[in-house]
């Protein structure tokens, strides 16, 4: 198939549709959240087993995210991400019909590949068309239009789960791909005006600069703690409401819906403070999660029960969306030229981080109650906190330099 591209009047169209695109990976992971109890049990397999889908998941998003971005850049968007969504809808009706977890722990990996080259493609769709001012206003809405995912899809997969079971959460995801995948072929198109030759050297060289950047770099990691902090609920969440608690699937898609609102949030926060001074914002930011995670650990001495543990969870991913907004803008305006592989190189550095970082403290710190949840927020808050001063140092060391 040919490449065409992108038509003057269907560039709103075209754009909207990019930016319902970008939740892809939080539907991936959030709807069948709810299902995970049940999935161990129909699947004859451990809490761990069924959890390791969503790690497998984030490692493959992660991983194909550091090399699609060079492809997107010598190749182009519109075709990539066309053939992935198709691609990915068959992965998903795979999953649903078959019984096997290593099957579904492959169909995993093809989803991750997959959602790496559509959201990424997507996000330098905006790089290609926008610049200056309105440029980064797209990019600042990026983490709050990705949350509208943790926010609907649990609650959709919730009441799936009850009517339909497990398996419908993943027919909903291939017709979501099939739907859209229609309408990009109908009103999208290829927006890559500067195309990167496909050299390998030349190639390593542009990531090895960005790497290299360290504020970009110590970025990244923030990102990548921030976004576990939301992991990790995902992961012991609806075990904790469903087995500790003796509550319902539905109740535990309701809670994630009113997490996910928090994450937004925390992005429409970091939005409205675009202009403030990053560091002592961030900064402040993670002062207030110590304070709140502490009085969770705290206030488990007094009162134990789903309200209080969904209060403090709302607070502290309210921080993590705020972080996540900031640094995520400014790592994807960082290489304009190169926003592909930027865009690429944030995300999947950041899922790698989250997929391996998710699962060691889920082992550590198993999914038995509010105490242990509270004891892993405390973890990662201390490095966000570590890294922050790491960046702090940073920052006086390049002043004195300069």
């Amino acid at each position: 198939m040919k490449s065409k591209y992108i038509k003057e009047k269907n560039e709103k169209i075209a754009t909207l549709l990019a930016f319902a695109l970008i939740p892809l990976s939080g539907f991936a992971t959030d709807i069948y959240i709810p299902s995970l109890p049940t999935m161990a049990g129909e699947l004859n397999a451990t809490s761990v087993q069924v959890q390791i889908t969503l790690s497998i998941f984030l490692i493959s998003y992660g991983v194909s995210q550091l090399f699609i971005g060079s492809i997107l850049d010598s190749f182009g968007r519109y075709k990539i991400c066309l053939y992935a969504l198709l691609i990915f809808a068959a992965a998903s009706i795979i999953i649903a019909t078959t019984g096997n977890i290593y099957l579904i722990y492959l169909m995993r990996i093809v989803h991750g590949l997959t959602v790496g080259a559509i959201v990424v493609a997507k996000r330098a769709y905006f790089v290609d068309l926008f610049k200056g001012e309105k440029l980064k206003h797209y990019l600042s809405l990026f983490s709050i239009i990705w949350s509208t995912g943790p926010i609907v899809a649990p609650f959709v997969g919730g009441y799936l789960q009850a009517a339909f079971g497990w398996e419908s959460n993943f027919y909903f995801l291939a017709g979501f791909a099939i739907v859209f995948a229609t309408l990009e072929f109908f009103f999208s198109g290829e927006t890559l005006k500067n195309v990167t030759e496909f050299e390998l050297k030349k190639i390593l060289n542009i990531y090895v600069t960005m790497v290299k950047t360290t504020s970009f770099t110590l970025g990244i990691v923030m990102l990548g703690l921030a976004y576990c902090m939301v992991m990790v609920y995902n992961m012991t969440g609806p075990f904790i409401i469903e087995h500790h608690l003796k509550l319902s699937p539905i109740v535990a898609g309701y809670s994630s819906l009113i997490l996910g609102f928090a994450w937004m949030v925390g992005g429409f926060i970091g939005k409205a403070t675009i202009n403030k001074p990053f560091f002592e914002k961030l900064l402040t930011n993670s002062i207030l999660q110590v304070l709140f995670v502490v009085l969770m650990i705290i206030s488990l001495n007094f009162v134990s029960n789903l309200w209080s543990m969904i209060f403090f969870a709302f607070i502290i991913h309210i921080g993590a969306g705020f972080t996540f907004n900031n640094y995520f803008t400014f790592c994807l305006s960082k290489f304009p030229k190169n926003a592909g592989i930027a865009g690429g190189l944030t995300g999947g550095i950041t899922y790698v981080i989250v997929s391996f970082l998710s699962y060691a403290i889920v082992n550590f710190v198993p999914a038995k109650d509010e105490r242990n949840l509270s004891y892993s927020y405390l973890v990662m808050i201390i490095l966000s906190i570590l890294v922050m001063f790491i960046i702090m140092k940073t920052r006086k060391k390049m002043e004195i330099d300069n």
